[in-house]
């Protein structure tokens, strides 16, 4: 599994409150959205750019330079590649502080990654992603021929990628195509089944998720809880339950938690952040 240093992990929480937000606009502003899976596509073909030009992703990831001057070097390299959200997506990672530019294109391919299993959360088929992803795992796991096939740095990668789409291309959904892809072409340190474990497992916590955890200033009425479940059920595309929980001292604003992510809408976490930013 990608370990992340604290910065990092800040970091990506924050990209991926950015991606959410992206991935849940209002109707209102569909019009000028992308769906999931043209994001993640995008997403993951930045990392595969930058996973081969090192001077890029350190100037990118250099976290002494200027927010501004990093922002630029990422719209004059993406403008009219990649659609709007996408670089709304990669321009909030960017500008945020990574503890090294690997760990900043380690962030952008799970963020590639949670896109494309939104996609197939909303599409219902989230459980055969699943399932398609462990079961592949297990093939080539008892493959040692096919194993070292995948794994071979030194054979093309579209050579790889054709590989994957004989095999399971017309039998997977097009999503486990996707991510499989993406593991055997730009692996990023991981062999293919760890690679191959850890996108089942990030699949499982996904579709585990239904319950968030909401911290409030004072008691929600049941008007509200149910506007906040109706937004949470369209972020995550199933039922959510609410757990809430009063405490006076965010002093504002709510403070949710669904699995893994929290999304911190409290006037202390607002301070914080603003401290972090005067500070960098």
């Amino acid at each position: 599994m990608t370990l992340f240093h604290a910065a990092s992990r800040e970091a990506l929480a924050i990209a991926e409150q950015k991606l959410l937000e992206v991935l849940s606009a209002k109707p209102a502003a569909r019009a000028k959205s992308v769906p999931a899976e043209q994001l993640g596509d995008e997403v993951l073909s930045v990392v595969r750019l930058l996973d081969g030009e090192v001077g890029l992703r350190r100037v990118l990831g250099d976290s002494s330079a200027e927010r501004g001057r990093r922002e630029d070097l990422l719209t004059q390299l993406l403008s009219g590649k990649v659609s709007a959200p996408t670089l709304q997506v990669l321009t909030a990672a960017v500008v945020e502080r990574w503890s090294s530019p690997r760990e900043l294109v380690d962030g952008m391919d799970e963020l590639g990654r949670i896109a494309l299993l939104v996609h197939a959360e909303r599409e219902g088929h989230l459980d055969a992603v699943e399932d398609e992803l462990f079961r592949f795992g297990r093939i080539v796991a008892a493959d040692s021929e096919l194993e070292r096939a995948l794994s071979d740095r030194t054979a093309p990668l579209e050579g790889k990628a054709a590989l994957i789409r004989e095999l399971i291309g017309e039998k997977a959904d097009s999503v486990t195509v996707r991510l499989i892809e993406q593991l055997v072409t730009v692996p990023r340190g991981r062999t293919v089944v760890s690679g191959l474990a850890e996108l089942a497992a990030e699949a499982a916590k996904r579709r585990e998720r239904s319950v968030a955890t909401v911290v409030a200033p004072v008691p929600l009425s049941d008007e509200q809880e149910e506007r906040l479940a109706a937004t949470l059920q369209r972020i995550y595309s199933r039922p959510i339950a609410l757990h809430v929980e009063v405490d006076p001292t965010i002093q504002g604003g709510l403070v949710i938690k669904v699995g893994d992510e929290v999304i911190d809408g409290s006037a202390i976490g607002r301070i914080d952040e603003l401290r972090r930013r005067l500070a960098g």
